[in-house]
């Protein structure tokens, strides 16, 4: 079983206010020029990881991009 914490990349249209930080569980939040919010979290397992999808769905964020930088990219099935 792998217990390193992945960084992971997730970014949302809009820019989401500074107070959904806390409430992500204090992830990095970058506001991007072209309208959308990246942010940057280290998750330690996939339970961690469905808590912060499911906050940014819960606040109605529409989620644009996910990824873990570094990890291989899967095209297709």
């Amino acid at each position: 079983m792998n217990t390193a914490s992945t960084t992971y990349v997730i970014r949302v249209d809009g820019h989401l206010d500074d107070h959904w930080s806390a409430w992500l569980g204090e992830p990095d939040m970058t506001r991007n020029h072209d309208g959308t919010t990246t942010i940057t979290a280290l998750i330690a397992d996939q339970a961690q990881l469905h808590r912060v999808l499911a906050g940014l769905r819960d606040i109605g964020a529409v989620i644009t991009e996910l990824h873990s930088p570094g990890a291989p990219q899967r095209h297709g099935r």
